[in-house]
């Protein structure tokens, strides 16, 4: 069955802004601690989208950027998706240096580098959107989409899995300092309707 984009009223998409603000700074503070600087967090942005404007929404958030990109798969009481994170590659410097990461920045240090902050950002906040709605999400294993290409190259690495995605859309920087990304949470279509529930019951 297919969702129709009106599924997710006001209320619901408030309740979905308000659990990923929470999550998201859960992420943050892991992300703070590890490298030891100030995270900017701006509002996420909740939208039901078709495939083609998810694409047109990545292209735009690093439009001209050359990018490194990882994704993983979760899923927990029947609700299915996948982070997506969008690393900036002029943020590997900055990074490697708040890292202490000795040697030459070289592409598997860059991977290294780019798994430690996947880790971090993704597993913070998908755990911390579970413990809101009381799911236990099982994580997959992470994938490299790809390494310094442009976003482009990694629309077409994508295989479209879903009609329609619930896409949540978080902006994570460094104050001061080169760091730059984006982690994106896509729901399956069939996912939303078992996620609407659990919001509706925070609701009332």
């Amino acid at each position: 069955m297919k969702v129709n984009a009106c599924l997710v009223n006001e209320d619901q998409r408030d309740c979905y802004q308000e659990l990923v603000n929470v999550a998201m700074g859960q992420a943050a503070d892991h992300l703070a601690r590890l490298v030891g600087a100030y995270v900017v967090l701006p509002i996420p942005k909740v939208s039901l989208i078709d495939n083609s404007d998810l694409n047109m929404a990545m292209h735009d958030a690093k439009r001209d950027t050359s990018v490194s990109a990882v994704c993983q798969g979760f899923i927990g009481s029947g609700i299915a998706g996948e982070a997506l994170l969008l690393f900036k590659d002029t943020s590997f410097a900055s990074l490697a240096s708040l890292l202490k990461y000795q040697g030459p920045l070289n592409r598997q240090m860059e991977l290294e580098l780019l798994m430690d902050t996947a880790s971090v950002l993704i597993a913070a906040c998908i755990n911390g959107i579970g413990e809101q709605l009381e799911i236990r999400f099982n994580q997959g294993t992470p994938v490299i989409l790809g390494q310094h290409c442009m976003v482009d190259d990694i629309l077409n690495s994508r295989q479209d899995k879903w009609q329609k995605t619930l896409a949540i859309e978080i902006h994570y920087t460094l104050e001061q300092l080169d760091v730059d990304c984006d982690l994106l949470l896509l729901f399956s279509e069939e996912s939303v309707k078992k996620l609407n529930q659990r919001i509706d019951f925070l609701l009332d």
